[in-house]
């Protein structure tokens, strides 16, 4: 059955509200980058680019927020797949889909055929750091004729529309994917903004793409600034040197104006993330001995100023159906006491790391680090700017980390991000965890069709990850986000996917 927004893959829709205000709009050309210069928008973003926008790193979102780069389809205001550049699709089997695409033109001028496609899924599947929407999954496309892409699965994969809507999927045209393996978004995409500069990770200047075969943007260009302090976004807003700041600290939104300060629920929950393959916390009893000692909920008030909610597993409130279906955590390892740690330790320091990207997050480390030693840990706290540490983070090197992680951000399904950051082979398991109960929980998630069976095993999936004490919920977050008065139809996304589109405009 041929299926577009409202087919078989509405259905699955797992995750909540996307709330935009949209307004009639004016055209403007020309680069400057003052206020009301040629409706060109000024926008503080607070995580500086890993790898240069590579669609295969935590940049994916920046493409995504920034309207420049799209996949075969999109996510709608429900969660649902909706369509972007597959106009619609066909589900032939359990393992082969078959896209329409529609007629677009990438930046460079090119055309999006069926071949681009290919060859674009081809680099991510076979990229040497795979994108964390692709941990579960094998897939291969095929171009058909110029307009017909069949995309088919190792395994089936119910879930498949969804997935392609991920930003690490985002189709680029041919000059962005380099012999060594490098990828550029500059000029490559197909949104309505393109990039057309990019220095270093600090600034990035955006122009309109006319060519959009969604129609032109109301804006005429973006110019973006990396500023990883929170504070400074903050008085970036406040001063009038940005008309959109994102991230705005829990501490600094109060000094915000009322009409510039909007609070979105958040699918992202804040963890304390215990490294199970080395270091003290291999030890199941120490890491149990960890999880009784942190008290999360001492964090919504006295670090997040109530822009927070009490972590109640991976997934929190704005993920509604979550909470009917959690299943009980049974079969943990017994805590290690004061004394054991102590003896266990013989004195070694744990590693407790965050970053500086999120403000709240290095409050919460010291908060935790108390907390800790109490239950007879040594702590000693590593705290960077997050492109500064992923590397190590993901090889290991600490013991802990405080988190913040947004659990429906890759696909809006919540087993992707399962899979990427649990699995024994996941893309982005920080944890190091490998265990086999998990790993089949998660398969059979990943496996399921039918939505509330689906969810339901997603739950099932939680509770065998919370066994393993691999990971502490903290908090469930709720964002928020700077714009100015003078700044229409930006989109306020829970999955923090979206910012600006083609309707955000100067008034």
């Amino acid at each position: 059955m041929r299926t577009t927004s409202r087919g078989i893959v509405a259905a699955l829709a797992l995750s909540p509200l996307l709330a935009g205000c949209f307004a009639p709009g004016e055209d403007g050309s020309g680069t400057g980058g003052e206020a009301g210069s040629a409706g060109r928008l000024r926008v503080a973003l607070a995580v500086p680019p890993v790898q240069a926008l590579s669609p295969y790193s935590n940049d994916a979102t920046v493409l995504s927020k920034l309207s420049v780069a799209e996949g075969l389809t999109a996510l709608d205001k429900d969660g649902a797949a909706a369509p972007a550049l597959a106009r619609s699709w066909t589900q032939k089997n359990a393992t082969t889909w078959v896209f329409e695409l529609r007629k677009a033109t990438f930046q460079d001028g090119t055309e999006v055929t069926a071949d681009s496609v290919v060859n674009a899924l081809d680099h991510a599947a076979k990229a040497e750091t795979r994108p964390r929407v692709l941990s579960d999954v094998t897939l291969t496309a095929k171009a058909d004729d110029a307009d017909t892409v069949t995309i088919t699965t190792k395994a089936a994969d119910p879930v498949l529309p969804l997935r392609l809507a991920s930003p690490a999927l985002g189709i680029l045209s041919s000059k962005a994917y380099a012999e060594d393996g490098t990828v550029s978004p500059v000029g490559t995409g197909t949104g309505p903004f393109e990039i057309t500069k990019l220095t270093g990770k600090t600034k990035a200047t955006l122009n309109r793409f006319d060519g959009y075969w969604g129609g032109k943007a109301k804006a005429s260009g973006i110019d973006v600034s990396w500023i990883a302090d929170g504070t400074a976004r903050a008085g970036a807003l406040r001063s009038g040197d940005v008309d959109i700041a994102e991230w705005i600290p829990t501490a600094q939104a109060k000094l915000l104006d009322e009409n510039t300060r909007h609070e979105v629920p958040s699918v992202r929950t804040d963890s304390l993330i215990l490294n199970t393959a080395s270091g003290l916390f291999a030890d199941a009893t120490l890491r149990s001995a960890a999880r009784e000692a942190v008290d999360g909920d001492v964090l919504v008030d006295s670090v997040f100023g109530g822009y927070a909610d009490p972590a109640q597993g991976l997934f929190g409130p704005a993920v509604s159906w979550a909470a009917d279906r959690r299943v009980e955590v049974t079969g943990r390892a017994t805590a290690a006491t004061a004394a054991q740690v102590k003896a266990e330790t013989k004195g070694k320091t744990l590693r407790l790391a965050t970053y500086t990207n999120r403000a709240e997050l290095p409050e919460a480390a010291t908060v935790l680090q108390q907390q800790l030693e109490r239950a007879g840990f040594t702590v000693k706290q590593d705290v960077r700017e997050y492109t500064q540490m992923e590397a190590d983070l993901l090889a290991g090197k600490y013991d802990a980390l405080v988190f913040s992680r947004v659990t429906l951000l890759d696909t809006g399904d919540a087993v992707a991000y399962l899979a990427s950051d649990y699995t024994g082979d996941g893309v982005y398991n920080i944890a190091g965890l490998k265990d086999s109960k998990v790993d089949q929980a998660i398969k059979s998630a990943a496996e399921e069709g039918d939505t509330a069976a689906r969810q339901q095993k997603i739950m099932r999936a939680e509770a065998e990850i919370l066994r393993t004490d691999a990971v502490v919920p903290l908090v469930h977050e709720k964002v928020v986000q700077g714009i100015s008065d003078d700044v229409e139809g930006v989109l306020l996304d829970p999955r923090e996917r979206s910012l600006v589109d083609v309707d955000t405009r100067l008034k």
